[in-house]
């Protein structure tokens, strides 16, 4: 019979290697710091190659695991297929893939164009999409793996009109859409990967707004008040999450969909 692990074990990193694509923004950067304060490997993936070599020192500076910044497009197959064969190479495995980065397109429904619509679509389910066929083979060699899926509170209920209104702050219905088929392929992952030994889940964060949004004191007081915790999530409040769905200690859990989101869903 195998020793049953500490908790302390089951939730150490060390030894693993993870990837977290747009893994120096503003989500990404605790998402990055908090593996690798677990004591994973942590690759930051993004566009912006400078950015994540940055914060990959600075986190090694604080935590002392040793964490890299290379550049990948989650828009572009070549791009993301080569920067997985780098990290594999140099690493030796991947066995975290946090997919983070995304991008959108606004616009209100009446007014929006196929093409921003479609752009929209491109910059979450289909840079997921991605992102997982090319760290697959990977993780099915290697028989093990854990993919985290980056979701939104907006991925299983509509943006409140009250609070999106007319305000300026319109969430597009293209994010929501993308969102929610991340959730659907997570799920499929989960069951058509798992005899391979790799679990798949999806995180959906609630009201994280960019500090810039945070400059318009009414509209956070909106969000405020329409969350049951009475507040906006703070980058930190990912990490454990994250932590958990990457380690041993989430083991037996794969297909789930964890909200973070201070009880807004749970109106």
């Amino acid at each position: 019979m195998n020793r049953m692990r500490t908790i302390h074990e089951l939730f150490n990193l060390q030894g693993q290697t993870a990837v977290v694509t747009g893994g120096a923004g503003y989500l990404g950067t605790a998402i990055s710091e908090g593996l690798a304060e677990a004591g994973a490997t942590v690759y930051i993936v993004s566009s912006n190659e400078r950015k994540c070599q940055e914060l990959a020192e600075q986190i090694t500076r604080k935590t002392a695991a040793p964490c890299f910044g290379k550049s990948m497009d989650i828009r572009q197959e070549q791009s993301i297929q080569t920067c997985f064969r780098d990290i594999s190479e140099a690493a030796g495995s991947i066995d975290i893939l946090v997919n983070n980065a995304a991008f959108s397109s606004p616009g209100k429904l009446p007014a929006m164009s196929e093409e921003a619509w479609l752009t929209g679509m491109d910059g979450t389910i289909n840079g997921t999409f991605r992102c997982v066929k090319a760290v697959l083979p990977y993780m099915v060699e290697q028989k093990k793996g854990s993919i985290i899926n980056v979701s939104s509170m907006y991925g299983r209920v509509s943006p409140n009109p009250e609070v999106y209104g007319d305000s300026g702050m319109d969430n597009p219905a293209n994010y929501g859409a993308g969102k929610a088929a991340i959730n659907q392929f997570t799920r499929y992952i989960a069951c058509h990967f798992g005899r391979h030994g790799v679990r798949a889940n999806t995180v959906s964060p609630g009201p994280f707004p960019q500090p810039s949004v945070q400059a318009n004191p009414e509209f956070i007081k909106q969000l405020e008040g329409k969350n049951p915790l009475g507040r906006i999530g703070n980058p930190e409040d990912l990490k454990g999450v994250m932590v958990y769905l990457a380690s041993a200690a989430a083991n037996y859990v794969t297909g789930e969909n964890i909200s973070v989101d201070g009880g807004w869903t749970a109106w």
